[in-house]
């Protein structure tokens, strides 16, 4: 794998939701580093971690939530080494019985499937179905990794161009979270 700066100069081959993520974040005149990795897709954290010593910063989990309704969306993105507690963020959030979203609505709202979950994917959510949900220890990074809305690419990108340029660009106002990790 190898570092590259910005948008791949060839396209052919890549599926539409990368394609566009790259043109978003070129409109915003965002910069950015890819890594790709489409013989090895970023399925499991120890795959990750090799992706991670690439780019120089950690890819954060992405947890896509909904409660028992499934009228409820939630995005969550925090620091990957924390241990998730689905009880302790329900009760940050003021939601009850959250869980696991299915997959469908990742498609239908984020244009994503499962291991590719990404916050980039939010600017596919026109009618802000899903809320997002930001571990305050991701506001600690300079910079900030996530996947192109495919799981077969990496990048990096400042933390604060997410939150100050991107995440606005998109509509989004994220709450922030203090997430423990502890039982």
């Amino acid at each position: 794998m190898k570092l590259y700066q910005g948008s791949p100069e060839n396209m052919g081959g890549r599926e539409e939701r990368e394609v566009r993520t790259y043109a978003f974040l070129d409109s915003l005149h965002i910069a950015y580093e890819r890594t790709d990795h489409p013989d090895m897709p970023a399925s499991s954290m120890e795959i990750c971690a090799q992706v991670d010593r690439i780019l120089g910063v950690r890819i954060c989990k992405n947890l896509f939530l909904c409660n028992h309704q499934e009228t409820e969306f939630w995005l969550l993105i925090m620091p990957g080494d924390k241990p998730f507690l689905t009880k302790e963020f329900s009760k940050k959030v003021g939601s009850s019985r959250l869980s696991f979203a299915r997959e469908n609505y990742m498609e239908k709202y984020l244009d994503l499937h499962a291991g590719s979950v990404s916050v980039l994917g939010l600017m596919n959510d026109r009618e802000h179905k899903v809320k997002l949900a930001v571990d305050e220890d991701l506001l600690k990074e300079d910079m900030f990794g996530c996947h192109p809305c495919v799981n077969t690419s990496s990048l990096r990108f400042r933390t604060a161009d997410l939150i100050n340029v991107i995440l606005p660009a998109m509509g989004i106002e994220p709450v922030y979270v203090k997430l423990t990790g502890e039982r």
